[in-house]
This record gives structure tokens, C-alpha cells and sequence, in this order.
């Protein structure tokens, strides 16, 4: 397939096989660390998959942080980003983390329809401001959470910040790659699911963040998106498709004062 090695990010990172494993066991030991702050394993949905994590601040909580993670829609769970909580944590907000069914099992679609799930609940658990970010496929998917025919006007206008983190806005060069056999996107969902063809949404600060390092059709993506939405483009020196999601640890980071707007 033609753009296979256009969006191949593991094979252009030195050690990538190390990164799912050490993002695993700092994960468990961050979910650890907080003991009972850290509610494991809340319905949404139906489904095995269809849970989040939800970690409280110490004290009463400024608002809540989504994370959804990246996979290309058909990799990767909650429990692999618990840690990732920590600068939202350490600034007094709430930190949520959906898993969501993973191609082929369902439609990119689907997907979209279960994140909005998860924030309706998420929403029905907390209280004031919901800031979104989401990673890669994640960015895809919290972008999607700005459309109306998602989620209600009563969620989504407590959404005041959207911050995709190298996503995938435009679905359709997918459509000429080998994973295409897992995620079975057509012309159709390509034009539907893709954020670079939606309105943007109103009143909601959306910065998209990627690395300097990323694959060229990252960078190309992210620029077309924010260009199209009107949103900021932060481009990180040094950041690679892998650690750019690291400042969400710090809460001094730029990231973690883009989301949450401080």
C-alpha cells in the first residue's frame, strides 16, 4: 500500500519496543501511588472495554481533565497512560481515561459514539470545566466530541478546552495503507469521521500539539487541522511521535497551561 511507511511512527523512534512496556509499569505504579484517588474500572457502555479510570485531586477538584489515547483505533487500553495524570492531578483538577472497543471488532464510527458515551457519564460524575486531549487516534476522537450530533449541547458546552496531541484529523489517506484491512474505512466514514471537515466548535480553546520529530504526514496533518479549525499549532523541537505526550506529566509544562488554560 502506498502510505504504509507515511504514517510507520515506531519504525523511525529508537527504541520504540520499549516504549508500551514502560508506559505500562508507570502507569500501574502511578495508579498505585494514589490509592484510593484513583477509581479503576467505571461503566460506560456495555462491553469489557467500555470503562474509564477516574483519578481525584487532593481537595475539591477545579474540573476534569479526558485523556483518550491513540492505537490507530486498534491498539491500547486505559491502563497504559494512568501517569500521564499527573500534571492535571498536581493542579487540582480530575483526571478520566476511557478504553473504547478497538477495530476490526467495530467501526472508527463506533468508536466515536462510545467516547461520546464515556463523556456523558464522565459528565454525570463531576462537576464544572471538562478540557479534552487525546493522542494520536485520540486527538481524532476528542475532536469529534465538538459535534453536535455526538454529544449534547449540556456536555458539550462544558467543554472549554480540546487539545489534540498528533492526530489523525484526515481519515482518508488511511484508506491506502496496510492497517486499512483492520480499520475497513470507506469513502463514506472517511468523509463523516474526519475532523479537518467539521465546523469547528465555538467558544473552546483547541490547540493542536505535535512534535518536531514526528513523520512528515503528522506534521502535515496537524498543520491542515489547525489551519482549518482556526486553532493554535504548536510544533515541540525534539518531540517524537512517542514522548511528545510527556509534559502532560509536568504540571509547569506549556502543555498542561494550554489545556488547562493557566
Amino acid at each position: 500500500m502506498t502510505l504504509d511507511d507515511a504514517y510507520a511512527n515506531a519504525a523511525y523512534i529508537d527504541g520504540a519496543d520499549a516504549f508500551p512496556p514502560r508506559w505500562q509499569e508507570q502507569a500501574a505504579a502511578f495508579r498505585d501511588g494514589l490509592g484510593a484517588r484513583a477509581q479503576v474500572g467505571v461503566r460506560y457502555g456495555p462491553s469489557d472495554r467500555q470503562k474509564f479510570d477516574l483519578f481525584q485531586p487532593e481537595g475539591v477538584s477545579r474540573g476534569t481533565v479526558v485523556f483518550v489515547h491513540g492505537g490507530y483505533w486498534k491498539a491500547f487500553d486505559k491502563s497504559y497512560w494512568s501517569h500521564l495524570a499527573a500534571g492535571p492531578l498536581a493542579r487540582g483538577w480530575a483526571v478520566a481515561m476511557p478504553s473504547y472497543d478497538l477495530c476490526p471488532d467495530v467501526r472508527i464510527a463506533d468508536i466515536s459514539k462510545q467516547v461520546a458515551a464515556a463523556l456523558m457519564e464522565i459528565a454525570n460524575r463531576t462537576q464544572g470545566t471538562l478540557a479534552l486531549a487525546g493522542h494520536s487516534a485520540g486527538g481524532h476522537l476528542v475532536s469529534r466530541m465538538a459535534d453536535p450530533l455526538l454529544l449534547g449541547a449540556e456536555v458539550r458546552d462544558r467543554i472549554n478546552a480540546i487539545m489534540p496531541i498528533s492526530p489523525v484529523a484526515d481519515l482518508a489517506p488511511l484508506m491506502q495503507t496496510a492497517m486499512n484491512e483492520t480499520l475497513q474505512i470507506d469513502e463514506a466514514e472517511a468523509e463523516a469521521e474526519s475532523p479537518v471537515n467539521m465546523s469547528p466548535p465555538h467558544g473552546v480553546n483547541v490547540t493542536v500539539w505535535v512534535g518536531a520529530d514526528e513523520r512528515p504526514a503528522f506534521l502535515e496533518q496537524g498543520e491542515a487541522f489547525a489551519r482549518g479549525w482556526g486553532a493554535k499549532y504548536i510544533v515541540v523541537p525534539d518531540m517524537h511521535h512517542f514522548n511528545v505526550i510527556d509534559p502532560l506529566m509536568d504540571p509547569e509544562s506549556d502543555m498542561i497551561k494550554a489545556l488547562l488554560g493557566s
